[in-house]
């Protein structure tokens, strides 16, 4: 369904939602009606979408989730809308995010279970694509912040290589690590969204019987949830009798240098980007006041030292990612917590990220509640169009392990 229709079955959809799962900030009803009536033709003709409240839609606040932003009104359209508009899509309002994109949580729930969190940044995005509002939602990553809430609320996800995708109109935290990036029902729309978005296509499956996939657990970076590492093994299992050539990452401790890398490189370059809220400390949350005391104490060098550790490895990871298709692991640690007070731990996230390459969060395994667990892959930021046939592959075959819906 396009066009108008979809447009009134979104807002339909979404009256029936919002009261239990409070995804959306502002509802553009009108807006979207008069969008929906002139759209233009193009891949995405009349599909309406959501847009994290860090990203501008032109005419519409952008209030990033806190009291400091309220009101303020964007002149124009993120490069991620304008793309999204250019293709025929049409916004249809803002979705919650946790305060600057960090950890503080908004109103949103899980639709799977609305007493456990749907994570976050991009918490209003990922809940409003579960709840089937729409199919397709903006969001953007910095540590997990698209990742993680894809994983919980059971859709796919994907984040755009650090620099590939401009972040002109988003409030970010890092330059050094923000990426812009797309939530959507399955894997299939999430590829539609990128090619109407970049060009990038999909790669054809004629390749798939030749994969080269390596797993990695995880496990050194973070307690590792049963059934999301039985989900791991039974996808790398299932991949390998498909005739992919299925190996190990390895790690001895890289992973958790990195991450730890990510951190000192998002507080110190948090500290300066958001100067001028933390003059307004009252304002700001307890979390986020504690990031920002942090990176204003981190040493420069500390910095340059993180950033060069950076470049050793992410040269080293590509080349690896030269002949491997894809890195698969647990998009976090196991599924969506208990609980609305915190939004999860982004560990898992935070490597790939500090490396700047795409990652896609294939959705499909559920734990023994029927909470979802996702998986992610990372690819090579040159290829991204084999990684999204590659994470296409892994999410049929983990509907058939699983007996979900095709």
């Amino acid at each position: 369904m396009t066009g108008a229709p979809a447009v009134e079955d979104a807002l339909n959809r979404l009256e029936k939602t919002e009261p239990e799962i409070r995804a959306w900030v502002r509802v553009d009803a009108d807006g979207a009606r008069a969008v929906a009536r002139r759209t233009v033709d193009g891949p995405l003709k009349g599909v309406p979408f959501g847009v994290k409240d860090i990203i501008d839609v032109a005419g519409l606040p952008t209030e990033c989730g806190s009291a400091l932003r309220r009101g303020r009104v964007a002149e124009g359209d993120a490069w991620l809308v304008h793309r999204l508009r250019g293709a025929g899509a049409v916004p249809l309002g803002k979705t919650v995010t946790t305060e600057f994109a960090y950890f503080q949580p908004g109103p949103t729930r899980n639709p799977h279970n609305p007493h456990h969190t749907p994570g976050g940044s991009s918490s209003g995005s990922a809940a409003a694509v579960a709840a089937g509002v729409v199919p397709l939602a903006l969001g953007s990553q910095t540590a997990g912040s698209l990742t993680r809430p894809a994983s919980y609320c059971g859709v796919a996800g994907y984040v755009a290589p650090v620099g590939a995708w401009p972040t002109t109109g988003i409030s970010g935290l890092s330059p050094t690590l923000d990426a812009p990036g797309l939530l959507a029902t399955d894997v299939t729309e999430l590829a539609r969204a990128v090619r109407a978005v970049d060009g990038t296509e999909a790669e054809a499956p004629r390749y798939l019987r030749f994969l080269r996939v390596l797993l990695w657990p995880g496990t050194g970076l973070a307690p590792t949830d049963r059934a999301m590492l039985d989900a791991l093994k039974r996808t790398g299992r299932a991949l390998a009798a498909e005739g992919a050539a299925v190996g190990d990452f390895g790690d001895s401790g890289l992973s958790r240098r990195l991450a730890e890398a990510h951190a000192t490189v998002m507080a110190y370059e948090a500290a300066r980007v958001l100067a001028d809220e933390a003059e307004s400390p009252e304002f700001l949350s307890d979390p986020l006041r504690e990031l920002l005391s942090r990176g204003r104490s981190t040493a420069s060098s500390d910095h340059t030292a993180a950033l060069e550790l950076r470049h050793v490895v992410r040269a080293r990871i590509l080349r690896l990612l030269e002949n491997t298709d894809a890195i698969l692991g647990p998009a976090a640690p196991g599924a969506a917590p208990h609980g609305l007070a915190a939004t999860g731990d982004p560990v898992l996230s935070r490597p790939w990220q500090l490396l700047g390459l795409p990652v896609v969060t294939v959705p499909g395994h559920r734990d023994a509640e029927g909470m979802p667990l996702g998986l992610q892959l990372v690819g090579h930021p040159d290829r991204v169009g084999r990684l999204l046939g590659v994470a296409r592959h892994t999410e049929g075959i983990v509907r058939r392990i699983t007996g979900g819906a095709p």
